[in-house]
């Protein structure tokens, strides 16, 4: 005859059962772990044919045997933050990811009143792959042949005349905004929906001046349609060496440069996180992929988490007093 269960050995029973009953609960949970051979959708937010593709498309083809395929997914509207905002909400198992601008992840958060995601606390950060420089380009037919020709010429229409950039509250635009302040220029803003569209208008004519990344400049010199005068950094570009840079014609203000950086949902797991940055890591430290930046205006960084992080911090500091300064704040 069977031996009753003690209370003890009752509990212990029930305990077991909760265990059959949470391995479901279980098994969901191992489903958003990280498939490799399946495809990760990297969401860039602005349209096709820009340095973000190039790059993106650049360490798709390192990362392929390890991870699987990369697909650009180009979500343009709303300055990018439609692809942030995307991701944000997407399932945290390393198939979506975000690559993510200086703009998208330091600037707007002093530029919009409400953003509808927070760059620190919405995503986990994998990778800064990449950094660039601006350069200021005008229409071939702009009277001017030197920084300070085109200054002089741009005192001389006003408010008359206007620039591009690639988006309001971006480098490209408090670029222009940061001309205005140091060298006594009033030109309007004009902001476009990314660089492409941009280009073709400042090639066209349409508009006369436009801040661009300086890979973009390099793309557009042979078309004979623009001239490049200066660039962004603190000093002279080594992609442009024969041009000045801002401060050497003695703007030591008007400086600008910005990065582009890989990011993941939060909640990712750790080691799904830790998998991805190893390869992109080995992506844009490998030679084809250097070789292909640079070619594109581009300079490899390759940071982890932690110093994308304390570049996060130094540069949101840094725009959040520009925009306080020039009085800046984006429409929502």
């Amino acid at each position: 005859m069977p031996t009753p269960l003690s209370s003890f050995d009752r509990r212990h029973a029930l305990a077991a059962l909760g265990g059959f009953a949470l391995a479901p609960l279980a098994l969901d949970a191992r489903a958003q772990a990280f498939r490799p051979g399946q495809p990760i959708k990297v969401l860039i937010g602005v349209p096709a044919g820009g340095t973000q593709d190039v790059l993106t498309r650049a360490i798709a083809q390192q990362v392929r045997e390890a991870l699987g395929p990369l697909i650009v997914d180009n979500r343009a509207g709303a300055a990018g933050r439609i692809a942030a905002e995307t991701v944000k909400t997407a399932t945290p198992d390393g198939h979506t990811l975000l690559l993510g601008t200086a703009s998208m992840m330091t600037m707007y958060p002093s530029a919009y009143r409400s953003l509808s995601y927070d760059p620190f606390k919405d995503f986990v950060p994998i990778i800064n792959a990449a950094r660039f420089e601006l350069a200021l380009t005008v229409h071939k037919d702009v009277p001017a042949n030197t920084l300070a020709e085109f200054i002089a010429w741009a005192k001389a229409q006003g408010d008359k005349l206007s620039f591009g950039s690639y988006g309001s509250g971006t480098p490209s635009h408090f670029l222009g905004e940061m001309l205005n302040r140091t060298a006594g220029l009033k030109m309007v803003h004009v902001p476009y929906r990314g660089s492409t569209p941009a280009r073709q208008d400042v090639m066209g004519g349409t508009i006369p001046v436009y801040f661009d990344t300086v890979g973009g400049a390099q793309q557009m010199m042979p078309t004979g349609r623009v001239k490049v005068l200066a660039t962004s950094g603190e000093k002279r570009s080594p992609l442009m060496p024969n041009l000045p840079c801002f401060v050497e014609a003695g703007y030591k203000d008007v400086v600008a440069t910005a990065w582009f950086a890989y990011y993941a949902p939060l909640k990712t797991p750790q080691a799904t996180v830790d998998k991805l940055r190893a390869e992109f890591v080995r992506a844009v430290n490998s030679r084809e992929v250097r070789q292909q930046l640079l070619q594109n205006g581009m300079y490899p960084v390759g940071d982890g988490s932690d110093a994308l992080l304390k570049t996060m911090r130094e540069d949101t500091a840094r725009w959040a007093g520009i925009m306080k300064a020039v009085n800046f704040q984006a429409n929502d």
